[in-house]
């Protein structure tokens, strides 16, 4: 191991040694052997042998306890595909403990094992706090983002514990349904070596501005979550093959520039020496594969994603296998965050070909959410070359918790989330009344309150039907995009390609090989929505293709990650061009124009070739605008398909508070008519821009949708149009946009029109808008009386029946291309008024 100084001078030669090798006779490496202890096969009676360990029930505890009232244990009912250690799990509806008795004090590894199979529970309602030793380990919890189906998350954490017991606490989330589970516990004491005590020589610490001087702390007192493990030059480290059963993945996903380095292998005996690493450090196929530079020279760069603004112990392994026996005075640069380089000697440091050693530094990471790594050549050097064996990155928990009561918070945390409580119920109070206010002439109660967080997406439900086996048995390979290929379009996820943030997660701009521009949408932790919506996602894009819909252009689900990939749309969201950040203001007729082609995307869903397609999350964020400005509807996570004649499906509740139909709330079923309502909503946005709620208003504007009903009503929708538009509206147009408005805002679903229905009043609100013709009895959609009344320019159409598979269905339609067979109940007109639209 080589210690720096903060003016990158390196401690001579004898001073390292002299240090290192007291340290070695202190912890010598052979004193260390892996032990049996703790290996804990949660919810579970039975000793399970597995990953060379006897993994022990739970159920029949030996040198530990399981303190919980309220635990219970699942087994899986059916075949998964994982290792038996993941088919049994212990669940937790109260605060609960394992009490672990020790042998001895000291660092600790800590590994908590979770995979959701569907007799755990509602993936969603898994979220959770676990703590130990005075730390919070994990905060909010859900593990259902990596431990999905076949993808089994394992969290891993090195611990000081300073007593001869330890206590993990699995604490259920403040919602109502949430629980907490676990399927395995590792607890074992770690090699005295692996975190060397930095009091004597204190750690250098790096800042995005450069060194800062020395850490101030011992890395003993901290807990440490590890959020990497890269094995340079190699390919993936299993635990069977690890020293201490830990996994390494290959580094190529984190490079930056492929073409500035080549991979070494080294097939002789590594040597490890007194004062340098050990094998409990980092296993053999670390230390005998690495990076080293290409022949242009050019430094090799790292990428990896870290938490924003906090400490991580950044250790880099090296073992000079590219040098030959002559090269004793190789050296080459290393970089983090680019900035003033770190020289690396390994002939200085250990005087051995093949003799590995590793360099820890302390680095406080930036705004970017990334840390940036890079060796390079150094000027002084006989050898222009660099190399780089493995990375390791923990990040240094700083959270603490009471250990004076099973999940209690320590006081800074408990006013955030009494703060947050209390916000929470002033929210749900208010939303009660506004539910209260509309519900009440029908004295129907609600089913039940919602507890919601605005402009997400949303489920309400006591059980789920799971996916059995396996969840992308079904889906289109051939979109299969690999992990590389993302990591390239989005140059591995910077942060200046954000572009958005919704319920999937965060949203990327990225270009593929191909050179196709695109939109990518990855998944987090915490966010509302996960593996079922991913995988009906993918299932219902990969289907279908029409202009007016976003097209999939693939997906990704390598190493735990759910990635969708999409065409890029130039202009954003709808939204944002109403009343976001975007300084351009939409005329009315653009407006009626992206409003009848989102029409007819929902249209195509509901009658598709495909069977019937219910968005179920419509949305003036899920409308989304090209380069033309021509709309496209988005975001199919929440969507339900089913055949074309089935008229409702009871399901759970889902979609986002202030577009979801009253109806389907309240009843739970679903038909195409709750996106109908969602539209009338959108259409109320557009017309007025202003949110679909908004708690900042005066308690009767809070609901769009019933604040614009009551001006409706009274008949002076044009007191609550948007500034931009007074004065450049029709009042024939306004007058039957209204009505168009009122009629998709029907408390009840069988008095709401098709969305063929709409469509026609949209496209004629087009028509008024451009004409000074006045409107006629018979030219509205909802009267009887326009089947008897002679129309020179006015035909009625069927559509129950008509193609809109081709990118100008709709569009023909309007231009004369229709079906000759009638139904009364769907048909929308042929307008061709003086030539104007």
């Amino acid at each position: 191991m080589e210690f720096l100084h903060s003016n990158n001078n390196i401690l001579s030669s004898f001073t390292i040694t002299f240090l290192l090798h007291f340290s070695s006779l202190l912890f010598p490496a052979a004193s260390y052997t892996l032990p049996g202890y703790y290996f804990i096969n949660c919810g579970s009676h039975s000793t399970l042998f597995t990953y060379q360990r006897n993994f022990t029930g739970d159920e029949n505890p030996a040198n530990f306890a399981l303190s919980s009232s309220g635990s219970t244990s699942a087994a899986s009912n059916q075949t998964l595909p994982a290792p038996s250690l993941y088919q049994t799990a212990r669940i937790f509806r109260k605060p609960s403990s394992y009490e672990l008795n020790l042998n001895q004090t000291g660092t600790y590894f800590v590994r908590l094992h979770f995979f959701p199979f569907p007799s755990v529970g509602n993936p969603s309602d898994a979220l959770f706090h676990v703590s130990a030793s005075g730390f919070s380990l994990l905060s909010n919890f859900t593990p259902q983002s990596g431990g999905r189906y076949g993808f089994p998350l394992v969290e891993e954490f090195l611990i000081h514990v300073a007593a001869r017991k330890l206590k993990i606490k699995f604490k259920p989330g403040e919602k109502e349904r949430s629980f907490a589970f676990v399927n395995a516990i590792e607890v074992f004491p770690a090699p005295p070596e692996l975190i060397p005590d930095y009091a004597t020589v204190p750690i250098p610490r790096v800042t995005r501005q450069g060194s800062n001087g020395n850490f101030n702390g011992v890395l003993g007192d901290f807990t440490l979550q590890v959020l990497h493990r890269i094995n340079v030059g190699g390919g993936n480290v299993t635990r069977e093959t690890d020293t201490l059963m830990r996994y390494w993945v290959p580094d190529d996903p984190y490079l930056l520039s492929g073409n500035t380095s080549k991979n070494h292998i080294y097939n002789d005996e590594i040597k490890y020496q007194v004062g340098g690493a050990t094998s409990f450090i980092a296993p053999d196929s670390v230390y005998n594969t690495a990076k080293e530079m290409n022949t242009n020279g050019s430094n090799i760069s790292w990428r990896f994603e870290v938490k924003k603004g906090v400490n991580h112990l950044l250790r880099l392994h090296f073992c000079d296998i590219v040098s030959d026996t002559t090269n004793q005075f190789f050296r080459f640069n290393l970089f983090i965050y680019g900035n003033n380089p770190y020289e690396v000697s390994p002939w200085d440091t250990i005087s051995q070909l093949a003799a590995p050693f590793y360099i820890d530094r302390v680095v406080e990471s930036d705004d970017s959410g990334f840390m940036n790594v890079s060796v390079g050549p150094n000027s002084q050097s006989d050898v222009q070359n660099a190399m780089l064996n493995g990375v390791e990155i923990m990040e240094l928990l700083t959270d603490k918790v009471s250990d004076s009561g099973d999940g209690a918070l320590s006081g800074k945390r408990l006013f955030i989330i009494l703060g947050s409580c209390i916000g929470g119920l002033v929210l749900v109070l208010v939303v009660f009344g506004v539910m209260f206010l509309r519900f009440r002439k029908r004295k129907v109660k609600a089913a039940g309150v919602l507890n919601w967080p605005l402009g997400s997406s949303y489920s309400r439900t006591t059980a789920r039907t799971s996916v059995t086996g396996t969840p992308f048995a079904d889906l289109n390979l051939g979109l299969k995009i690999p992990l590389s290929g993302i990591l390239f379009a989005t140059k591995h996820f910077d942060a200046k390609l954000m572009i958005g943030e919704g319920g999937f997660g965060k949203v990327y701009k990225g270009t593929l090989r191909n050179g196709t521009r695109v939109a990518i949408k990855r998944s987090e932790a915490g966010h509302g929505q996960g593996l079922e919506e991913f995988h009906t996602e993918i299932r219902v894009l990969s289907k279908i293709r029409y202009q007016h819909l976003v097209s999939l252009i693939g997906y990704c689900d390598e190493r735990g990650e759910m990635i969708l990939v999409y065409e890029f749309m130039e202009n954003g969201t709808l939204r944002e061009h109403l009343y976001g950040d975007v300084i351009r203001s939409l005329s009315w007729d653009e407006r009626l124009r992206i409003c009848c082609e989102a029409a007819k995307g929902i249209h195509y869903l509901h009658t598709g070739s495909t069977g019937t397609i219910i968005h179920r999350d419509i949305k003036s964020t899920n409308i989304l605008l090209d380069e033309s400005y021509v709309a496209k509807v988005a975001d199919f996570g929440l969507s339900h398909s089913g055949p074309l004649d089935q008229t409702h499906v009871s399901t759970e509740v889902k979609g986002s508070f202030g577009y979801l139909d009253p109806e389907y709330f309240r009843c739970m079923q679903l038909t195409q008519k709750s996106d109908v309502y969602s539209f009338g909503v959108v259409l109320l946005e557009v017309l007025c821009a202003r949110p679909a709620v908004d708690q900042e208003l005066p308690r009767e504007e809070v609901n769009l949708a019933d604040w614009g009903l009551v001006w409706q009503s009274k008949g002076e929708l044009e007191k609550v149009v948007d500034p931009c538009l007074e004065g450049r509206i029709n009042p024939n147009s306004l007058r039957k946009f209204g009505e168009t408005v009122e009629k998709c805002l029907q408390e009840c679903g069988a008095d709401r029109p098709n969305m063929v229905d709409v469509l026609w009043d949209l496209e004629y609100c087009r028509q008024l808008q451009h004409s000074a013709v006045p409107r006629q009895p018979y030219e509205d959609t909802t009267t009887e009386v326009s089947w008897g009344v002679p129309m020179p320019v006015l035909q009625r159409l069927p559509t129950e029946n008509f193609t809109v598979e081709g990118d100008d269905s709709v569009s023909e339609s309007f231009s004369g291309v229709v079906s000759s067979q009638h139904n009364g109940s769907e048909v929308f007109s042929l307008l061709d008024m003086d030539g104007a639209r």
